[in-house]
This record gives C-alpha cells, structure tokens and sequence, in this order.
C-alpha cells in the first residue's frame, strides 16, 4: 500500500504523459467502482468509469508528443480511505505542431480501492488571471 505523496509521483508522471497524447495511465488511476465524475475544462459533467475514459481519451487525442505538465500542489491530504489534492496544473501543449500553454485550476478526490489510490472526481477549469 503506497501513501498518497508516492502515489502522486504517479499522478505527476500520468498528466505529463497525458500532455504527450498519451491517455493509458491515467485511464489506469481511474476507479472502476461507482460514482465517479469529471467536470473538464470544456464544461461538461461526465459520470461513470466508461464515459470519463472516453473523455479522457478523446482529449489527449489533440495532443502531440512533445506537449509536458507540471503540477503545483496547493494543499492536499490523506484520511483511511480518502485523498484530495487541489491546485494548478501548468501545461504546454503540442497542438498542431504549435505550442500553446494552458493552464488549469484543478481539484482531484481519490479513493482507496483494493489498497490503491483511485480518481474518483476531477474537476479543471482555465486559469485566469
């Protein structure tokens, strides 16, 4: 069983492939048990496993490989069987071969399933300054 600082490393390694085009680990942090949700960027409430994988895949699909991320955790904790972090999450983004920064305010609750950390809510919207 890892502490929630170990899992994070993983979290941090997910949005950075995420930002590659790459959705697979953060399709594998995701909880397979009910309810989950992802309030995205775009504005939509997505609920259920399926339908926030498909989410999640559809949106790294706009990315090429040279896109990074970086998290800046504002404030997070740990209970028995419940974890949150919130923050910013600083990204450029190989779009169209074009480099274009974003960057999001970001809140994610996770949940322990079978002794491991899993995203049971994501909700992101644009930064603004």
């Amino acid at each position: 069983m890892s502490s929630f600082a170990e899992f994070m490393n993983r979290r941090e390694a997910a949005a950075e492939a995420y930002s590659r085009g790459r959705s697979d680990q953060v399709e594998q942090l995701t909880s397979e048990s009910e309810p989950s949700t992802f309030f995205g960027p775009d504005g939509k409430v997505v609920t259920g496993r399926s339908p926030i994988i498909e989410s999640f895949r559809a949106g790294a699909s706009h990315f090429g490989p040279d896109g990074e991320s970086r998290l800046e955790i504002l404030q997070s904790a740990e209970g028995d069987d419940i974890a949150y972090w919130c923050g910013i999450q600083r990204a450029i983004l190989d779009m169209d071969g074009r480099a274009v920064a974003m960057d999001l305010r970001v809140t994610e609750l996770f949940r322990r399933e079978d002794g491991e950390w899993k995203l049971v809510h994501r909700h992101a919207d644009f930064l603004r300054d």
